[in-house]
């Protein structure tokens, strides 16, 4: 009991943590600047030599080194030892393979290496140079994990393996990306900073041009390199390397190069789902030619395609080209360290100078032992008889060596040497032998001690190993670095089959788009919508074409026409949410359909604390647009009530809850840019906006819609066109025996309202309501109670020239449910425009043909069985 200590949990987890996340920087995930190798990395190729699994002997079961790790070195599970065995053998992903192994070691197409007992593997030769001399004490060795064996804390490391074959891992707080290099580069930059210490990154980098992956690839942007080189953090762009070819007269892009670390199948199922999903119709095919000779993938194009937009838009959307980050962290004195190259060098040259210094005083010490082992021998020889006369006299071993030392003043070693020659050896040994070894070992202890004495000689040793390495792996460069970077522009209307179709937008924010095919197949009154939804926006389009959507929160939606998704006629459509990211409390007010951005004309803003805003239209064009972007700066208790498509040469009419109105000309307002606040359109007196108004002609009349189901329609000639920022005048008497307040005034040229009320959607004719003046009170239109008003949209069509479609006559939308009064169906089609025009002989296309004959399953889907 005295044993136990009481700890809060807090404690105890943040001592825990600490410890675990130590152990993980220090031995899991994080390479050794001096080596370059991870724990696990190290151990296994410490283990692989060893065993004596080197290149020059036969291949030994993957399965027997990874028993071996996990028994004497990395006691943890044999999958994560066998995977990094197996990546240090992948000649996609390590620039120089530290493992051969034969069988199946996996594939640049992300398929996984045979079970570790059918493949085979060795070290491979430019492996034994970072294990070369480890048995002369050049590194230092600790006990293993239950102290029975010693291993290295780090490798001897002949050559940078750091920069040539990089690191990648992950740590607590800590993570490392540093990419391949050249060795003969790095080899050859590290003798630039040997002979010149002081020598700056830029000289460095006219030897080490880049990273040079085991994949190829092209590296742009010199200027990125610097900065991630000079900080150890940065950003680069890799890209594929391609080419143009043509096969039987058509013409292909194939790919022989990719970005290091993609996956080339998922690669060519992207490239093929971009074909599946029609977004780039121009290609054919994308197919894996790949053997043995090397990396091959073919795109098959459409004749007549455009081979550079295709390829640049391949660049843009797919791997052919990513962005690699640098982020070189290694362990530098047991610590985690971000590095830039010329401190990975200096900390290499360090590690190099440590090694060959430990191995002189190594080889001095053992030369030294045999010059006077060999000195002794010679001395025992030139007595010879003497010798062998006290050895026969001796009673043992010990005595001999005893009586060797007292009387001619041989040492320890000395003596012990020579009582344990056999006597045949003692008195057939050539002393002219033993001199010229004695020549060779003082020549050679001399160069030792010069080496150990003489920081330049030292350097030069470090050189020539450095030289011999060079020449003996030969390292082509096999990634391409680019001066600049290349600018991808992508029209991207080039890539979009331009089709006529009907967007339809709704109160409740669902959106869809349907073919003409789909909707002249289908009775317009067909149109899928919720019961309590009515629409709010109604477009023949084009699929180059976009479509604003303007939300309560004075926010717009910037929507290209071909990203909504396409739906039949009767279906819902989808909610515009899973399009664009918008909170659920915030609803679409207006749709605004756009062909071209350049025009002369604006969006017109309201707001319903009286604010009012003009906008050019070509602010409003976007190349980013995967959120709700600001139409206007409003504060928390104002929203947007409507915004207009507008061309300056309207007037403005604004109603107010209380029964005030105000008309004015539109270029009162003035035009400001997206983010702005907008000006005063109506001065307000504990009052709100309900309706923004845009009208042209003071003859039309204005229709007024109250809480209680009242409604009027009322002359514009009645209203003075005054200036903004006035109160108005009353366009409904205040009675207080039956108090009743403005829901909504709309423009009263519209043929059908939709009324929805408590007890659902309704509709009204503009002609069954009562004209009156200002004052009149209105006349009841229904005996609920009034939630919202909206006209009922008619077909608005834009048409300039963009195709050769024939234009829609407008028809109205029938909504979903059961009005009061059912309409006669209008059944005007495009098939009746076109028949007009049937007696112009056209020539006719093959093609276009096909795309308007209705598929069968179009046709199934939309007749009721």
């Amino acid at each position: 009991m005295d044993r136990i200590v009481e700890m809060t949990l807090e404690d105890i987890m943040g001592d825990r943590f600490a410890r675990y996340s130590k152990y993980i920087i220090q031995d899991r995930a994080l390479p050794d600047v001096r080596d370059g190798l991870k724990p696990v990395q190290r151990r296994i190729l410490y283990a692989m030599y060893k065993e004596g699994n080197t290149h020059n002997k036969p291949f030994r079961k993957s399965a027997k080194t990874v028993g071996n790790v996990i028994g004497n070195f990395h006691p943890h599970g044999d999958a994560s030892v066998y995977d990094a065995m197996v990546r240090m053998s992948q000649d996609w992903k390590v620039r120089n393979v530290l493992v051969e192994m034969h069988g199946n070691n996996g594939s640049i197409d992300g398929d996984s290496a045979a079970a570790m007992r059918y493949t085979e593997a060795r070290l491979s030769p430019i492996a034994l140079e970072l294990l070369r001399d480890i048995d002369k004490d050049t590194v230092e060795m600790a006990p293993n994990f239950d102290d029975s064996l010693l291993e290295p804390t780090v490798l001897p490391s002949y050559f940078p393996n750091l920069l040539v074959n990089g690191s990648t891992g992950i740590s607590a707080g800590y993570a490392t990306n540093i990419p391949p290099h050249n060795l003969e580069e790095v080899i050859d930059a590290t003798i630039k900073k040997i002979d010149s210490p002081n020598v700056r990154l830029d000289t460095i980098l006219n030897i080490i041009k880049g990273p040079d992956f085991p994949t190829g690839g092209i590296v742009e942007d010199k200027n990125a390199l610097k900065e991630a080189y000079e900080t150890g953090r940065g950003k680069i762009i890799v890209r594929a390397k391609a080419s143009f070819e043509k096969n039987n007269g058509k013409d292909q892009i194939v790919i022989t190069e990719i970005p290091y670390e993609v996956n080339k199948a998922e690669l060519i199922r992207k490239i093929d789902l971009l074909r599946i999903d029609k977004k780039l119709d121009e290609i054919v095919d994308a197919r894996d030619e790949s053997d043995r000779n090397g990396l091959r993938i073919v795109i098959d194009l459409k004749k007549g395609a455009d081979r550079e937009f295709l390829l640049n838009y391949l660049y843009k959307n797919t791997d052919l080209q990513i962005n690699y980050n640098f982020n070189m962290v290694a362990i530098v004195d047991r610590r985690p360290k971000q590095l830039g190259l010329l401190e990975i060098i200096d900390a290499y040259i360090k590690h190099a100078r440590d090694v060959v210094r430990r191995r002189t005083e190594f080889d001095l010490e053992h030369a030294e032992k045999r010059l006077h082992i060999v000195e002794g021998i010679i001395k025992a020889l030139s007595i010879l008889d003497d010798v062998i006369k006290i050895i026969r006299s001796s009673t043992d071993k010990a005595n001999a060596k005893e009586n060797l030392i007292n009387k001619y003043n041989f040492s320890e070693r000395q003596a012990e040497a020579i009582v344990m020659l056999q006597l045949y050896k003692l008195t057939n040994t050539d002393v002219t032998l033993l001199e010229e070894e004695k020549e060779k070992l003082n020549e050679l202890i001399k160069e030792l001690k010069t080496i150990l004495s003489d920081e330049k000689v030292l350097d030069n040793v470090i050189k020539e190993e450095l030289k011999r390495i060079k020449k003996e792996y030969p390292t082509p460069r096999k990634t391409i670095i680019s001066e600049s970077i290349t600018k991808i522009e992508i029209d991207e209307t080039k890539m979009i089959p331009q089709e006529e179709v009907v967007v339809v937008v709704t109160r409740d924010g669902y959106i869809k788009r349907s073919s003409i095919r789909s909707f002249s197949a289908s009775e317009e009154n067909e149109v899928g919508i919720k019961e309590d939804d009515y629409i709010i926006g109604y477009f023949q389009m084009n699929t180059i074409d976009k479509i604003l959507l303007f939300t309560e929160f004075g926010n717009y939606l910037y929507i290209p026409v071909f990203e909504i998704p396409e739906t039949k006629w009767k279906d819902l459509g989808r909610h515009v949410s899973s399009i664009i990211d918008i909170e659920d409390t915030d609803n679409i007010v207006s749709a605004i359909s756009v062909r071209n951005f350049s025009e002369n004309k604006y969006v017109t803003i309201f707001t319903k604390n009286g604010l009012v805003k003009r906008t050019s239209l070509s602010e409003f064009e976007v190349t980013r647009y995967s959120r709700p972007i600001t139409a206007i700066k409003m504060k928390k208790d104002d929203s947007v009530v409507g915004a207009y498509l507008t061309e300056g040469d309207e007037n403005v009419f604004i109603a107010t809850r209380n029964g005030y109105g105000l008309y004015f000309d539109i270029n009162e307002i003035s035009i400001i840019g997206t983010r702005a606040q907008g000006v005063k359109g109506i001065n307000l007196k504990n009052d709100t906006v309900v309706s923004g108004l845009i009208v042209k002609d003071a003859d039309t009349y204005i229709s007024v819609f109250t809480e209680n189901g009242n409604a009027k329609r009322v002359k514009l000639s009645e209203f003075d066109l005054t200036s903004r920022a006035k109160r108005g005048v009353l366009i409904l008497r205040e009675v207080k025996s039956n108090p009743d307040k403005v829901l909504k005034v709309l423009n009263g040229e519209t043929e059908v309202y939709i009324l929805k009320t408590e007890m659902g959607i309704e509709e009204i004719k503009a002609t069954e309501i009562t004209i009156g003046d200002r004052y009149y009170k209105g006349a009841k239109v229904t005996n609920n109670k009034l939630i919202d008003v909206a006209p009922k949209e008619k077909l608005i069509v834009i048409n300039e020239d963009i195709n050769k479609t024939e234009k829609m006559e407008e028809a109205q939308v029938f909504l979903e449910g059961k009005p009061k009064e059912k309409e006669t169906k209008v059944k005007t089609k495009t098939k009746q425009a076109k028949s007009k025009k049937e007696t112009k002989k056209k020539e006719v296309n093959l093609e276009e043909i096909d795309m308007k004959i209705l598929s069968i399953d179009d046709f199934l889907d939309d007749i009721d069985l």
